[in-house]
C-alpha cells in the first residue's frame, strides 16, 4: 500500500487540489479546481446552488470520479487509492444518510463493524458518540422516531465512528432551527479541537463565520477567491467608519455636512437611529483622516468611532453577483445530474 506522506504541491495540507474537472454533459462542474486545507482546520467552501460545492465533496471523498486532475485526501490518492482513503475520512451529506428503520446505537454499531472495528470496540465507540451527541436516551428508538436536528447529530456521530482524521461536512445545517445550529457547531468545533481537518460547504455566511478558519469562494465550476475571512473582506474593500455623537439630536445635521463636503465621493452617509450613529463609506485612508478631522473641526463630541470591514454576505455578493442563500431550485442541474451518475 502506498501512501503519500508529504505532496510537494501542498506540503502540510490534509487535502490537496489540483486542476480538479468533472463534466455533465456539456455543463462544466468543476473547472480545474484547485485548493489547500491545511491540517486540523476548517476550510469553508461558498458558492451559489450549482456552483460545484457537493460535486467537490463527492469526488474527494471517492463516491464519485473525476474526468481529470489530482487530488489527494491525508496523504492518500483519492483516484488510485479510494479503499484506503474510505478509513481515514467521514462525510456528513445535506440529507439524514442513517438507517431510519434501526436504533441510533445498531446506526452507530453496524458503520463500526463495517470499518472492521472489533465487535467491543464498535460497541464502546456506539456509546461514546450517542453520549457525546446527547444521544444516549433515544439510543434505543428507531431513527424515523427521530427530530430532524437529532438525526442530524446521529448523521455526525456515523461520520466520527471511525475516528476520521478528514471530515466532509455538505451543508450540514441546512433546514435546522438556530438552537440545532448551534449544537452541531459546537459538535464540530470540538472535532476540530481533537485534531480533526473539515472541508465545509455552506451557503450560511454566519455558518462560515463561526466554523471556518479559511474560505474558499466558488462559481459556476471555479475558484474565484480564497483566504481568510478578514483577508476576504479586505479584498473587496469599503470600510464603512461608525461614527457615535454624544448628542443623538446630531445625527441627521451631520450625516448632512458630511455629505456637503463630500469627502466621501459619490457615496452617501446613512443614519443608524436605532444605535445613535452615522455610517459613513470610506474606500481609502486619507478619506478616513478627511473624515475624522472633519468631525473634529465641527467641534462635535463624540463617544465612539470606529471602522468595520463589509459583512461576508457583502463580500459574496460582490465576489460571485449572486447572493448566498440562493432559491433551492435555482440551479438543480448539479444536483440531479449527480444522482443519476
Amino acid at each position: 500500500m502506498t501512501r503519500i506522506d508529504k505532496n510537494p504541491s501542498g506540503a502540510g495540507s490534509a487535502v490537496t487540489v489540483r486542476g480538479l474537472v468533472k463534466h455533465y454533459g456539456e455543463t462544466k462542474a468543476l473547472d480545474g479546481v484547485d485548493l489547500d486545507v491545511r491540517a486540523g482546520t476548517v476550510m469553508g467552501v461558498l458558492g451559489p446552488n450549482g456552483a460545484g460545492k457537493t460535486t467537490l465533496v463527492r469526488i474527494l471523498s471517492t463516491l464519485l470520479a473525476a474526468d481529470n486532475g489530482q487530488a489527494t485526501v491525508a496523504g492518500y490518492d483519492v483516484a488510485r487509492q479510494p479503499r484506503q482513503l474510505r478509513r481515514v475520512i467521514g462525510l456528513t451529506g445535506q440529507y439524514a444518510s442513517v438507517d431510519e428503520k434501526l436504533p441510533g446505537w445498531e446506526n452507530l454499531y453496524l458503520i463500526g463493524r463495517l470499518l472492521d472495528l472489533p465487535r467491543k470496540e464498535a460497541r464502546i465507540r456506539a456509546d461514546e458518540l450517542l453520549e457525546r451527541f446527547s444521544l444516549t436516551d433515544a439510543a434505543k428508538r428507531p431513527a424515523s422516531t427521530y427530530s430532524g436536528g437529532m438525526r442530524r447529530r446521529l448523521d455526525l456521530a456515523a461520520s466520527m465512528i471511525g475516528r476520521p482524521q478528514v471530515l466532509f461536512l455538505d451543508e450540514p445545517t441546512t433546514g435546522l432551527d438556530p438552537r440545532t445550529r448551534n449544537e452541531v457547531w459546537t459538535e464540530v468545533k470540538a472535532m476540530v479541537g481533537d485534531g480533526v481537518t473539515v472541508l465545509l460547504t455552506t451557503q450560511y455566511m454566519e455558518e462560515a463565520e463561526q466554523l471556518a478558519s479559511e474560505l474558499t469562494v466558488v462559481d459556476r465550476g471555479k475558484v474565484i477567491a480564497g483566504g481568510g475571512i478578514e483577508e476576504l473582506k479586505a479584498r473587496v474593500g469599503g470600510r464603512t467608519l461608525r461614527v457615535r455623537p454624544a448628542d443623538p439630536l446630531q445625527l441627521r445635521p451631520l450625516a448632512s455636512w458630511l455629505d456637503e463636503l463630500g469627502i466621501t465621493g459619490l457615496a452617501t452617509t446613512v443614519v443608524d437611529a436605532e444605535r445613535g450613529s452615522v455610517l459613513v463609506p470610506v474606500l481609502s485612508d486619507e478619506q478616513l483622516t478627511a473624515v475624522i478631522g472633519a468631525v473634529s473641526a465641527r467641534g462635535i463630541t463624540l463617544t465612539s468611532l470606529t471602522t468595520e470591514l463589509p459583512s461576508l454576505d457583502e463580500v459574496f455578493l460582490s465576489l460571485t453577483g449572486h447572493r448566498a442563500s440562493a432559491p433551492q431550485d435555482a440551479q438543480p442541474a448539479e444536483t440531479r445530474e449527480e444522482v443519476a451518475v
